[in-house]
C-alpha cells in the first residue's frame, strides 16, 4: 500500500513539473530567444548592421571665415541623414581654448576643425576621441597628410587641408621667379625705395621663419624633446641671415610684430612689394584684389639648400564631448569626401590632400597655386604634434624680434629663447 502510494506522489510531482514547463515557459523561452537574436548587432563578419539613434543635430565647429564651405556639405548630409548640421566659426588657432571653456556646456562640439599640431595637445586634455575608417576611406588621402593627425598609433581625425608657405609673385613686377634667394636678395634691394620693397616675409613668426632655420641645418626637436636645435651653430648662421634682411631695410618696421601680417598683405596687395612668402590661405585674398599672381616652391638659399618651410595638415575630429560619436564621425567622413574636398577648395582655396586631385594632371595644371604647394610640400617639414611644441613660438618669436630691432645678437637671442623653451616644458610637460 505505501508503496503504491509512493508512486502515486511520484507520478503526481512528475506531472505538475510537466504542467509548470508548458506551453508558457515555451512561448517564453522562444521570446527570449528572439530577444537575443534582436539583440545581436554583430554580423558573422564582424560588422555592425545597426546604427546608433540619429540625433536631432550635431555641432560643428568650423575655421573663421571657411563656414560658406560647410553650408553645401551640411545641407547634403541633413538631407541625406535628417541630422541638422549647426556649425560655428571660430579662429582655428583658438580651438583648444574654446573647447576649455565650453567643452561641459550644451554648446559642446560633436566635430571640431584644428590643424595637425593640435593633435597632441588635445589627446593629452581628453578633448578628442580617436576614431577608426575603412582602408577604402582612408586611402584617398595622401599618407603624409593621414600621418600628421595620428597621436601614438591611433589616428584622430581626417584631413581637411594640407598648406605650406610658397612663393607669391605679382607678375606684372617680377615677370620670373629667380632660383635662389640671393637673387632676390639683391633685387629687393633695387626695389625698396620709399614706400616700395621687393620680398617681403614674416620671419619673425617661426611658422614662417622655420625653412630659414631647417636650410641652414638646425632643427625643433631631436630623437626626443629634450633636444632642441634652435641654438646651435647652424641656427645662429639662420638667424644672421634673417637679421640681414632687416638690417638692410628690406623688411619695413611694420613687418614685425603683431600688425606684421596686415602690413605684408597691404603691401603686396597695393603694388609695392613683388613677392611675399605666405600660404594657400592668402591665395583668394591676393587673387580677388586683382593682382597678376603667380605661384612658385621657395627659391634656393644661398647654400644651396631647399628652404624647409613647416607643412601644416588641417583635420577634422569627433570630440569627447559628443554624445553621438558614430554620427560625428559619419559627418567627418562625408565633410571629408572628394566632391565636398573639391567644392571647399573652389570656395576657400584649401588645398585637400586628396591622392586623386595630385594624380590628376589637368587639374593640377589649372591650380597652380595647389601646384606650387605640392612642389614645396617636398621639401617641407611636418610640425612636430607634441604637446611641448606649443612652448617653442613665443620665445622664438622674441629672438628674432629683438634680433630684428637690435636689442640682441643672434647667438644670445637665440640661447636665451632655448633656455626658455626647456623651462617651460619642464614646468608645464614633466608630468606628461
Amino acid at each position: 500500500m505505501k508503496k503504491k502510494i509512493g508512486l502515486l506522489f511520484v507520478f503526481v510531482l512528475m506531472l505538475s513539473v510537466f504542467v509548470a514547463c508548458g506551453p508558457d515557459d515555451e512561448d517564453e523561452a522562444t521570446t527570449d530567444e528572439a530577444t537575443t537574436e534582436n539583440n545581436d548587432t554583430t554580423e558573422d563578419n564582424g560588422e555592425t548592421n545597426t546604427e546608433a539613434e540619429k540625433p536631432k543635430k550635431l555641432i560643428v565647429w568650423e575655421d573663421q571665415d571657411k563656414g560658406v564651405a560647410l553650408e553645401d556639405a551640411a545641407k547634403k548630409f541633413e538631407e541625406e541623414h535628417g541630422i541638422k548640421i549647426e556649425f560655428v566659426e571660430y579662429n582655428i588657432t583658438k580651438m583648444q581654448e574654446n573647447m576649455a571653456l565650453d567643452g561641459n556646456t550644451e554648446n559642446a562640439p560633436d566635430v571640431v576643425t584644428m590643424s595637425h599640431d593640435g593633435v597632441g595637445p588635445s589627446v593629452v586634455k581628453g578633448y578628442i576621441a580617436p576614431i577608426e575608417v575603412s582602408d577604402d576611406v582612408q586611402s584617398q588621402y595622401t599618407e603624409s597628410s593621414v600621418e600628421a593627425l595620428m597621436y601614438e598609433g591611433k589616428l584622430y581625425g581626417l584631413p581637411k587641408a594640407t598648406e605650406t608657405p610658397v612663393f607669391i609673385y605679382n607678375k606684372d613686377l617680377l615677370p620670373e621667379v629667380p632660383e635662389t634667394m640671393e637673387e632676390i636678395y639683391t633685387l629687393s634691394q633695387e626695389a625698396t625705395s620709399g614706400d616700395n620693397y621687393g620680398f617681403l616675409a614674416i620671419w619673425d613668426d617661426f611658422y614662417h621663419a622655420h625653412g630659414i632655420f631647417h636650410g641652414h641645418g638646425a632643427y625643433v626637436f631631436g630623437d626626443d624633446v629634450s633636444d632642441i636645435g634652435l641654438n646651435n651653430d647652424n641656427a645662429v648662421e639662420a638667424m644672421e641671415y634673417i637679421g640681414n634682411w632687416y638690417e638692410e631695410g628690406l623688411f619695413p618696421s611694420g613687418i614685425i610684430g603683431e600688425t606684421s601680417n596686415d602690413q605684408l598683405n597691404a603691401l603686396f596687395k597695393d603694388g609695392k612689394a613683388f613677392a611675399v612668402q605666405n600660404g594657400p590661405w592668402a591665395f583668394k585674398d591676393y587673387q580677388d584684389a586683382g593682382i597678376n599672381v603667380g605661384f612658385a616652391p621657395m627659391p634656393k638659399l644661398p647654400n644651396g639648400e631647399n628652404i624647409g618651410t613647416f607643412m601644416g595638415v588641417k583635420g577634422w575630429f569627433v570630440t569627447n564631448f559628443s554624445e553621438n560619436k558614430e554620427w560625428a564621425q559619419k559627418f567627418v567622413e562625408f565633410v571629408s569626401n572628394e566632391e565636398n574636398a573639391k567644392t571647399r577648395y573652389e570656395l576657400t582655396g584649401e588645398i585637400p590632400p586628396l591622392v586623386s586631385l595630385i594624380e590628376d594632371q589637368a587639374w593640377v595644371s589649372e591650380n597652380q597655386g595647389a601646384a606650387a604647394v605640392m612642389a614645396q610640400s617636398q621639401f617641407a617639414v611636418a610640425m612636430p604634434s607634441v604637446p611641448e611644441m606649443a612652448e617653442v613660438w613665443d620665445p622664438m618669436k622674441k629672438a628674432v624680434q629683438t634680433v630684428a630691432t637690435g636689442d640682441a645678437e643672434p647667438k644670445d637671442a637665440l640661447n636665451q629663447a632655448v633656455e626658455t623653451i626647456q623651462q617651460n616644458i619642464e614646468m608645464n610637460h614633466s608630468g606628461n
